[in-house]
């Protein structure tokens, strides 16, 4: 099972809130105001109401009562205003908050090292930029103004109970014991309930999409059996953990609805013997009455909206832990500043006695060392499972050696700012991604402030400027989901450019032009071989002409580097590469 990504703190979620909140004063500020004066008008029928009740008992005319009657019609249309404008202004507030939130994940995400990404595996963050994403927008946009509203118009009304008759508060704090002792039981189990029930729908995204991904592996390696068990433990385990919360709530709920009933019932009877001793009027418990009833809607309101901010409380939490890992660390450190990037041929990359491990105690890396030398074109070849790739990512600062050093200069890769790095050394591998928008736009990626010229000499310089002039719009063409769909092979030229633009003096390129055809591969390394003069390239491959055109052949097998030197000298030496080479060549 892939180790989850951290989860934040209940300290880190409040200072994340308050933080937010400090942002936005006057929003909140207008939209608590507009839903204070909403509640305060609808405060004032009840105390006419109790006045008209008493009227009447005392025979007042008719012009009295029609005067209250009109002015309680008017409060109630002020108050429907004032909500309507009260909403409004609480969800301007909220999309502006969501706004923030969503940008500062995306930033997070796009920050994390890609060591981080494979070791949580995809289902985790793909549950917390949907699922997590989605529950914290409703969060957001209801639960936490409808809470504060709530919770202003329970204070209102009490203070307008207190003002009809301080003896009538009495029975509406009846229910304050049986609410509190509920809400305590239900918040010391909510917020890890819900942790856990958004942690095992992480667990079954993840092993769905494991599946789907490796079906064909799966299928040749008759694993169905395994997968379906591991498959149904995930389910197993986010049904009990939705159980949970289900339980929580069937106990909490029918507390809560017990204590909105106590305040209106106490009050009547309470109320009425208060009258009967001459303490308070018999429109004082008519209003008192109706202030008794008008809690329960915010009250309950507050209560279930309580509960949706557990949920949210724990979707942020999953969201902020996305940037609390210690390996994306170096991702927030500033990065150099541009006249300090290093210059184009400079730097040197060298591996010492680099070991690498997946899980603990099987490296399948051994002692390795390297040292490529700038401006060479290095490439690594060997049986598939023998170490290359991980070699690479090693090289390319995407994993840290367990032991040993992979050092740039002479500092370490991996503790350099994420920017920086990609100064120094970019790997591209056999995945890449067309990203929604124009085919310049997709190059641009790694430049955003690259001219239209650097975009089409990026593209020349990997042969795909020719079909990109010719797509229905040009390079302006609309690429991605949805639009012009592009050939694998042009799709790893697209990031082959991408990778020209970004202009880094050390590239690792992992097996990048495998789903090319041969002749336009071989073409394609030719082009970025004259196009990256004087960098040092070092090139995964599977494909042996790659090797014969290097200028230094690495052999890796079983984790280790059992021959290194040129092609001429490896074949003369009558090793393993010659016997690749002849089995290829022949």
């Amino acid at each position: 099972m892939s180790a989850a990504l951290p989860v934040a703190d209940a300290g880190q979620v409040r200072r994340y809130a308050r933080t937010l909140i400090r942002r936005h004063p006057r929003g909140l500020a207008a939209a608590l105001g507009l839903h204070a004066l909403a509640a305060a008008a609808g405060l004032v029928a009840p105390r006419l109401l109790g006045d008209l009740v008493e009227g009447i008992s005392h025979g007042v005319g008719s012009v009295t009562v029609d005067r209250i009657a009109l002015a309680i019609a008017g409060f109630v249309v002020a108050q429907s205003v004032l909500v309507r404008f009260a909403h409004l202004a609480s969800a301007r507030l909220g999309e502006r908050v969501l706004a923030e939130l969503r940008e500062e994940f995306v930033e997070r995400v796009l920050a994390l090292p890609l060591a981080t990404v494979e070791r949580a595996g995809t289902g985790d963050l793909l549950t917390r930029t949907s699922r997590d994403v989605s529950a914290l927008s409703r969060t957001v946009r209801f639960a936490a103004p409808e809470t504060l509203i709530s919770a202003v118009t329970v204070l209102l009304i009490l203070g307008a109970l207190l003002l009809t008759g301080p003896l009538l508060v009495l029975p509406a704090l009846l229910a304050v014991p049986v609410l509190v002792t509920g809400t305590r039981w239900y918040l010391r189990r909510a917020p890890e309930g819900y942790l856990r029930e958004n942690a095992a729908y992480s667990d079954i995204t993840d092993g769905i999409s494991e599946v789907v991904e490796g079906s064909r592996t799966t299928e040749a390696l008759r694993q169905q059996a395994r997968r379906r068990v591991r498959t149904d433990a995930d389910i197993r385990r986010s049904y009990a953990a939705e159980r949970y919360t289900l339980y929580l709530r069937t106990v909490f709920w029918p507390v809560a609805e017990f204590g909105y009933v106590v305040p209106v019932v106490a009050t009547l009877l309470i109320g009425g013997w208060f009258y009967l001793k001459g303490w308070v009027s018999l429109g004082q418990v008519t209003a008192a009455t109706l202030y008794a009833q008008q809690l329960v809607d915010p009250v309950d309101r507050l209560l279930a909206w309580l509960d949706e901010l557990q949920v949210g409380g724990a979707s942020l939490a999953r969201l902020l832990g996305v940037a609390a890992d210690p390996a994306a660390e170096s991702a927030d450190a500033p990065a150099t500043p541009a006249s300090q990037s290093p210059a184009r041929g400079e730097g040197r990359l060298a591996a010492h006695d680099v070991r690498y491990a997946y899980r603990e105690g099987h490296d399948v890396l051994h002692g390795v060392t390297l040292v490529p030398r700038p401006g060479e074109k290095l490439a690594m070849v060997g049986p598939s499972g023998a170490g290359k790739s991980t070699l690479g990512r090693l090289l390319a600062g995407v994993h840290p050696p367990r032991a040993g050093s992979v050092t740039v200069d002479g500092r370490p890769l991996t503790g350099l700012p994420l920017a920086e790095l990609r100064g120094h050394v970019a790997l591209v591998s056999q995945e890449h991604h067309v990203f929604i928008g124009t085919l310049a736009e997709n190059v641009a990626l790694v430049r955003p402030d690259a001219e239209p010229a650097q975009v089409r000499a990026a593209l020349a310089a990997v042969d795909a400027l020719s079909w990109a002039e010719v797509l229905p719009d040009g390079l302006d063409t609309q690429v991605g989901a949805g639009g012009h769909p592009l050939s694998p092979a042009q799709a790893q030229q697209l990031a082959l450019a991408r990778l020209v633009l970004a202009d880094p003096h050390t590239l690792v390129l992992d097996e990048a032009t495998s789903l090319i055809d041969p002749r336009a591969a071989r073409a394609l390394e030719r082009s970025l071989a004259a196009v990256l003069e004087g960098r040092t390239v070092i090139a995964i491959a599977h494909r042996l002409f790659s090797a014969h055109d290097a200028d230094r052949v690495a052999v890796v097998e079983d984790g280790r580097i059992t021959e290194l030197g040129s092609h001429d000298e490896l074949v003369t030496a009558d090793g393993s590469y010659a016997a690749l080479w002849r089995s290829w060549h022949g």
